[in-house]
């Protein structure tokens, strides 16, 4: 397959709630802004951040199966496209202070 079609789902509550959806694979990211609501990362998902301006964003995988993996990148290469910020770098850790520290003797 030489690309896969990406749809949005929106919340008209909340315009920080987008769900990417993949066309030809199960593959769904929750997206989720940083600046303004609350994040716990699921250890059974993916995490990937990023900057769209002054917002952090973060990218979460819903139900995850390791075929869809691969596509991750680009559902969110699309997504950056699709706010127009295109040239958005995606970050495999949480960028903000404190947010990635390991728990050493617990």
């Amino acid at each position: 397959m030489d690309h896969n079609i990406y749809l949005l789902a929106t919340d008209p509550k909340n315009p920080c709630r987008d769900v990417i959806h993949s066309r030809d694979t199960r593959l769904k990211v929750r997206v989720f802004c940083l600046n303004e609501e609350r994040f716990s990362p699921d250890d059974n998902e993916l995490q990937l951040y990023g900057y769209a301006d002054d917002k952090l964003l973060a990218f979460e995988t819903i139900d995850i199966i390791p075929e869809d993996a691969i596509d991750l990148l680009d559902a969110i290469k699309w997504y950056a496209s699709y706010i127009d910020k295109p040239q958005m770098e995606i970050l495999p850790e949480d960028p903000r202070p404190g947010q990635n520290v390991a728990m050493y003797g617990q």
